[in-house]
């Protein structure tokens, strides 16, 4: 009998395959749930609702070292994103350079998501920074009310304190309440071209390109869980779910060198071929591998970041991350 599993992710296209059963699961019938992460995040930490689930590749590494985690992770990565772009300034805070933000009041949505801790750690690492001088203000970036999803166990002289329930982080940017925003999407008053606001990082796809080339790094920042409680029961699943994952981000590739290449553009972009063309320059022809192997270098900054900043309650090793036989499976 085929067993039923429920999985949530969004619809990215390296997961649609899946999601509309163009590619199966191995002996499961997937009954998919499409939604962001914003909503399967807090989801998957808390109640834990479904079987297979998108994860916040920070939340899992805490709730892992604390031996809470209701997930067990496969190193399929669904969610990969450079963030140099993702540091904005005032124009009048007299911040030129990343060095410039210790001391300074930094807001970001949540002090223990993953964008957060890449970008402490590209901060420190790339242009030495002490993140730790920073004074970090959380909540809602355009929306006021978000919260951190765990609870977190820092150290007192790191300054972490949420704001105003009312107020979010781009109304304390626009009102001066905030010198920076480090954030996954711009503050609205930056996306409506308000000259006060800025990135700090300028010619972010130089910089980004250049951090890849010194460091072989595309920051993983969603991966997928399985219920460790399911797997108890179908050790096989994991492995299936890889599997099927890796001919879904195939397929993915596949489609994405054929648009960039393709006599007529498929995509609403105008520059879809320069970016493809780029990536595969800089990066090489797979530049967005799943497995373990193949994004070492990767898993160990991250496990690195988050000892580093106080979120894991104990060092977490790569080798532990992710379920036994998925470990060493092909990663393209």
């Amino acid at each position: 009998m085929v067993t039923k599993i429920s999985l949530a992710c969004w619809d990215y296209d390296r997961a649609l395959p899946i999601l509309n059963g163009r590619v199966p699961v191995e002996g499961f019938e997937i009954e998919p749930t499409i939604a962001p992460p914003g909503t399967l995040f807090p989801l998957a930490v808390g109640e834990a609702p479904y079987d297979v689930t998108e994860f916040s590749f920070a939340s899992y590494l805490i709730q892992l070292s604390r031996g809470e985690c209701a997930y067990i992770g496969i190193p399929v990565f669904l969610s990969r994103a450079f963030r140099h772009g993702g540091i904005y300034v005032r124009t009048d805070s007299g911040i030129e350079t990343p060095k410039d933000l210790e001391g300074r009041t930094v807001g970001v949505p949540e002090y223990a998501m993953t964008l957060a801790v890449w970008v402490r750690g590209i901060l420190a690492d790339q242009y030495g920074v002490d993140v730790a001088q920073l004074k970090y203000r959380t909540g809602g970036l355009n929306v006021a009310g978000r919260v951190e999803r765990l609870k977190l166990d820092l150290p007192a002289a790191i300054d972490v304190q949420p704001l105003a329930e009312t107020q979010s982080l781009n109304e304390a940017m626009l009102n001066g309440d905030l010198d920076a925003i480090i954030a996954p999407a711009p503050p609205q008053a930056f996306a409506d071209g308000d000259s006060s606001i800025k990135r700090l990082i300028d010619n972010v796809r130089d910089a980004e390109q250049d951090y890849f080339a010194a460091t072989q790094i595309f920051p993983i920042m969603h991966i997928v869980g399985v219920r460790r409680s399911l797997v108890d029961a179908h050790p096989d699943l994991p492995g299936a779910l890889y599997d099927a994952f890796l001919a879904a981000r195939r397929i993915a590739m596949d489609r994405v060198r054929s648009v960039a290449q393709g006599s007529a553009n498929r995509e609403m972009s105008p520059w879809y071929a320069d970016a493809y063309e780029d990536a595969v320059r800089v990066m090489g022809a797979d530049f967005w591998p799943y497995g373990l192997d193949a994004n070492r270098k990767d898993l160990d900054a991250f496990c690195r970041y988050c000892a580093e900043q106080h979120l894991t309650a104990r060092p977490v090793v790569v080798d532990e991350l992710f379920h036994l036989s998925t470990m060493h499976k092909p990663c393209v």
